[in-house]
């Protein structure tokens, strides 16, 4: 039970982060070596590698927020990410194996909130010293119509 309430509190610290705009401390719960992908469901059932994002080493995600930060001055809007109760998939050693449904609303600077994404979190964590770290982690979408850019991680 205690590796389900660290997959708890792992996710419910993503999507705060995300939501607060936290993105180097959102960084942090990733391991050095990781990867976050984004692509449709469509593909991952098909077995179609090709993704919308493809990070494959913490470095790449770095440069993305680093972008996100630096040049993302149109768009501006709230991210607020809804995570379902997670699905303990697999736990090996060191590692621990899940999914979660989500979907993320976003609200505009008129105040207008729209549905931006719904899917599902499949992901693998490993065990650190002190704590979990994502070592993987797809974000299987539920279509391939993104309302508008995406540019923020999901």
């Amino acid at each position: 039970m205690s590796d389900y309430i660290a997959v708890l509190a792992l996710l419910a610290e993503y999507g705060g982060r995300l939501d607060a705009g936290a993105y180097d401390d959102w960084l942090g719960l990733f391991a050095a070596e990781c990867l976050y992908s984004v692509m449709p469901r469509e593909n991952d059932a098909q077995g179609l590698p090709i993704a919308l994002i493809s990070c494959t080493k913490r470095a790449a995600l770095e440069d993305r927020i680093l972008a996100l930060q630096q040049a993302n001055k149109y768009n501006i809007h709230t991210d607020r990410h809804l995570i379902g109760l997670p699905r303990v998939t697999g736990i090996a050693s060191g590692s621990v194996a899940y999914e979660a449904s989500f979907t993320v609303h976003q609200t505009d600077q008129e105040g207008d909130t729209r549905l931006f994404a719904t899917g599902l979190y499949r992901g693998r964590l490993l065990q650190t010293e002190h704590t979990l770290k994502i070592a993987a982690v797809t974000v299987l979408l539920d279509t391939f119509a993104v309302p508008s850019l995406l540019a923020t991680p999901l």
